[in-house]
């Protein structure tokens, strides 16, 4: 067997003991004597009770108790634990542990009587122990644990290092099915011992379908993909990949050869799989596809006319430069952050003296950047780093400038201001503790709130790391009356002109002061301070030399970024520190996090998934893609049209939803499109798009007036928009990507069959089905019909279908038949054509008509398609241009002509023809097809 060695290196503040080791250590055959000799596992040194070795604590007993289940959620490791005994869970916290389980009144252990140590007693007795037999009384386990407690049950005073876990073999690659593999864990400690751990571990796996694996650390074969197994062992998480090779003996039809970096990255990983990709899409798919990816907008039907009708073989590129310039792109992916940073109109309510204008400021200060393109560190900059006031700018003039920008319409003048202090000033984001988490969420990615009770069972933060990084949260002050001390004495001036001089509870003086913002007056704001722990505690020192007392020397606090083994010291604002370690190349979470959750809104799953959960037990689908596009980030100066063209440019993005038996199952290699339902914002506007007359809808594009995706919908407490609730607008109401909702309801459906908002929109008389009725000279919705006039239609038609019928019948008779009935026949349908100008419509030659017998519509007098008549072009359009333009308008394609033709048999039998249109218009937002991306 081949070893392979996976090297994981953890950044801890634990101190690193060196000791000699009372192990005996048992040569590997053929080892070389200048390494280390690994030790044997457990159940060989201690199969026999009266092995002189002595387990350690911390890296036998814990994680022996670990592998038992005892300090598990279901068991003594539960926030109240079990049976009146509690260990932490996990078994992480060693000096808790050791506590509890050495307690005299409610321990588990009696080094005076080992037998009656109720950690022995009890698992070895099925009926005595409530979570069942865990193991024998003469096994290894049971060896192991009572050696340990009669020699005194002792333990190390500080924490041990792990330098790494290593795993052998590295990867595994199955071949069929029934197959197995044994994993074996090397511990690696900093005083130089290596020991076989495995039977120490904590063994899952993150797809059993793919592959499964027992608490032995065996892994069994299933079905064809990959996964990753993961091993845990004291603060080692290290992941196996495991991967099972597609075997398909047919052909496959395999598309052309990409030279895009992204997709010979995919292709590798693809040929280890056994995956063949699927073809390009097409051009009508891609527009649509690009366009509300984009942002987050249906293209408009002369749009998509346009690009199809361009041959330029770069017209693809040429599209994507067009859309990341368009407004769209930065509406949507203004939304698409402030979900990620927690723009919450709620959580903001009494962040600012004007109610309703804190989230639309945080907005489009975000749009604005995206707009001009700022470099996304810059951008993160502004928010993690924000002051309230710009260079130079005192109180008053402060207070002035944010009175101006609160007022609707005038938010260009917030988010011309350097920083966007609103992000610390949320009411769910005020303990330091709140902050920890809701910053690592934000910009990197990664799920830490586990760690703020206990070690985090799948990464290496532990409880101590995660207070360490919230103390460098603890001084930032946000609250709604922190002000500057330079700016008291205005403030009170301020106050003290709204009240009158009067002294009024929180509520009256709330009031008042949106009273008078809301008439324009100048009203005290809020600032962003930084309270220095430093002074405050030598100015408490200070006072106590004063009065004589002889105070302890006092240093400044200090707290820890997430790694780093560097305390900083908090004698001023720590921001900048945090900034300058998120720029850091050696940072692997600020520009992965990001590239990652763009990747997803392209793919509708990430390299990393879930997309806000970045942790060492879930790896990438694709690390050296992920490498790739984060490290060309950084290169680019964090350039996110940079990132946006490299993903969208490349044949992983462009592939079609078509599958082949090698992908078909695929959903996370990026073989192929997989259909995912439109966010929230993005159908909501859909709708709109496609039901609103063409004026309106480039009134919509251009000026983004009435778009979700431009937060230009009301969302307050009581007045959220029916159609973003139903189909899981992110509430932004805790740190998940998963606030935001994409599965499918029952109310979604009804929504868009059944809710008056629908049938008002295509009702509307700013609608398209207005529109398309005025052009056909016909009467629009909730318009008064005339009762001839639709007699007349209605009789002429009839007439055509039975005309239709009979000619029909006339060209099924045999040559003798019809020559004998030809006379007649042409008398009758020149006495038909004669009723049909009287009724206004055309028909046409009965050459024509029994050389084309199903060519024949109905069509009024003068009525042509856009067809070139006399040297100039018609402005009538025909019915085929209108069903044509639904279809653009709603699915960016043209119907084919089956569906032509029933749209426009439909519409004819109608009572009119804006309830054809209507109709026609709700079924195609009723697809399937209007709701998902393909």
């Amino acid at each position: 067997m081949v070893t392979f060695t996976a090297v994981w290196v953890f950044a801890g503040l634990s101190l690193t003991v060196t000791a000699e080791s009372p192990m005996k250590s048992v040569a590997s055959p053929g080892q070389s004597e200048k390494f280390p000799k690994v030790l044997e596992p457990l159940s060989q040194r201690f199969a026999d009770r009266q092995t002189a070795e002595v387990p350690d604590f911390q890296r036998h007993v814990m994680p022996l108790l670990g592998r038992l289940g005892c300090n598990g959620r279901s068991c003594h490791g539960s926030f109240q634990g079990r049976g009146g005994f509690q260990l932490s869970l996990f078994g992480y916290d060693f000096k808790a542990d050791h506590a509890a389980l050495t307690d005299e009144n409610a321990g588990r252990v009696d080094v005076e009587d080992v037998a009656e140590s109720l950690i022995l007693a009890k698992p070895v007795d099925a009926d005595m122990h409530e979570g069942g037999k865990r193991f024998d009384h003469d096994s290894w386990q049971y060896n192991a644990l009572a050696r340990w407690i009669e020699s005194g049950a002792s333990t190390y005073r500080s924490i041990q290092t792990l330098d790494r876990l290593e795993i052998q073999p590295e990867a595994i690659q199955f071949t069929g099915d029934d197959q197995q593999q044994q994993l074996t864990a090397i511990a690696h400690w900093a005083d130089g011992t290596k020991e076989d751990v495995t039977e120490l571990c904590r063994f899952s796996t993150n797809d059993d379908s793919v592959a499964t694996i027992d608490e032995l650390g065996r892994v069994d074969s299933a079905m064809t993909g990959d996964t990753h197994v993961v091993v845990a062992y004291d603060r080692a998480v290290v992941p196996v990949a495991v991967t099972r090779r597609i075997d398909f003996d047919g052909d496959v039809a395999e598309p052309p050869v990409s030279d895009h970096i992204v997709d010979q990255l995919i292709a590798q990983k693809h040929e280890k799989l056994g995956i063949v990709p699927s073809p390009l899409c097409t051009d009508s798919e891609f527009i649509r596809r690009a366009s509300l990816d984009i942002t987050g907008t249906l293209p408009a039907a002369e749009e998509v006319r346009r690009f199809l009708a361009n041959e330029d073989p770069n017209k693809r590129n040429e599209l994507i430069e067009d859309l990341l310039d368009a407004p769209g792109y930065a509406a949507w992916w203004a939304t698409r952050i402030a979900d990620w940073t927690g723009n919450n109109e709620q959580e903001l309510t009494n962040a600012l003296p004007v109610r309703g204008a804190a989230s639309r400021l945080w907005y489009e200060w975000l749009r604005v950047r995206l707009d001009d393109n700022v470099p996304y560190d810059e951008l993160v900059e502004g928010i993690v780093t924000a002051q309230s006031r710009q260079d130079g700018e005192d109180y008053l003039e402060y207070c002035e400038s944010m009175t101006e920008a609160c007022k609707p319409g005038n938010e260009d003048l917030f988010a011309a201001r350097d920083g966007m202090p609103l992000f610390w000033a949320r009411r769910n984001f005020q303990k330091p503790e709140e902050r920890a988490i809701g910053f690592a969420y934000a910009f990197l990615g990664i799920r830490i709130e586990c760690a703020q009770c206990h070690k985090h069972p799948f990464d290496q933060w532990s409880k101590d790391n995660f207070d360490q990084f919230a103390k460098l949260f603890a001084s930032i002050n946000a609250r709604p009356n922190a002000v500057a001390k330079d700016a008291t004495a205005i403030r009170k001036e301020l106050l003290d002109d709204i009240t009158g001089g009067e002294k009024l509870n929180n509520g009256e003086l709330r009031r008042l002061i949106y009273k008078r913002a809301n008439a324009g007056g100048i009203v005290p704001f809020p600032e962003l301070t930084y309270v220095n722990r430093g002074n405050t505690a030598r100015q408490r020192k200070m006072k106590g030399k004063k009065r004589g007392s002889m105070p302890a020397n006092v240093n400044a606090p200090t707290g820890y970024l997430l790694g780093d083994a560097e305390p900083v010291v908090l004698d001023k604002d720590p921001r900048e520190k945090l900034m300058q370690w998120l720029r850091d190349p050696a940072n692997p979470y600020f520009a992965p996090s990001i590239v990652n959750r763009v990747w997803a809104n392209y793919f509708g799953v990430g390299i990393i998934n879930p997309t806000d959960d970045m942790n060492l037990a879930n790896p990438a689908s694709n690390q050296p893609l992920l490498d790739y596009l984060s490290d060309g980030f950084r290169e680019s100066g964090f350039d996110l049209h940079w990132l946006h063209r490299e993903i969208v440019t490349s044949d992983a993005y462009q592939r079609s939803t078509q599958t082949n038996p090698t992908n078909a199952k695929d959903r996370t290699n990026f073989s192929r499109h997989v259909p995912r339902r439109l966010p929230a914002e993005v159908i909501r506007d859909a709708v709109l798009l496609a039901t609103q007359s063409s004026e309106q809808t480039e009134k919509m594009r251009t000026t983004l007036s009435d778009m979700a995706i431009a937060a230009d919908v009301p969302q307050g407490r009581n007045q959220r928009d029916f159609a973003l609730q139903v189909f899981g607008q992110s509430a932004r109401e805790s740190n998940c990507d998963c606030d935001r909702s994409d599965s499918p309801s029952l109310l979604q459906s009804i929504y868009l069959r059944n809710d008056m908002e629908m049938y008002q929109q295509l009702a509307s008389k700013d609608g398209w089905v207005a529109q398309a009725c005025a052009s056909l000279g016909e009467a629009g919705p909730g318009q008064r019909d005339n009762p001839q006039r639709d007699q007349i239609a209605r009789k002429a038609e009839q007439t055509r279908v039975q005309m239709m019928a009979r000619v029909k019948r006339y060209l099924a008779l045999n040559d003798k038949k019809r020559e004998a009935q030809r006379a007649k026949f042409e008398k009758s349908y020149q006495a038909m054509r004669k009723r049909f100008k009287q009724f206004g419509y055309e028909t046409p030659s009965l050459r024509k008509l029994l050389a084309y017998p199903d060519s024949w519509e109905l069509r009024k007098l003068g009525e042509r398609d856009n067809a070139n008549v006399g040297g100039g072009q018609s402005t009538v359009p025909s019915l085929d241009a209108i069903v044509e333009d639904a279809y653009l308008r709603a699915l960016s394609r043209t119907p084919d002509r089956e569906e032509l033709d029933i749209a426009k048999q439909y519409i004819r039998e109608s009572e009119s023809v804006a309830d054809g249109l209507s109709s026609v218009m709700w079924a195609l937002v009723n697809t399937k097809e209007f709701i998902i991306t393909h």
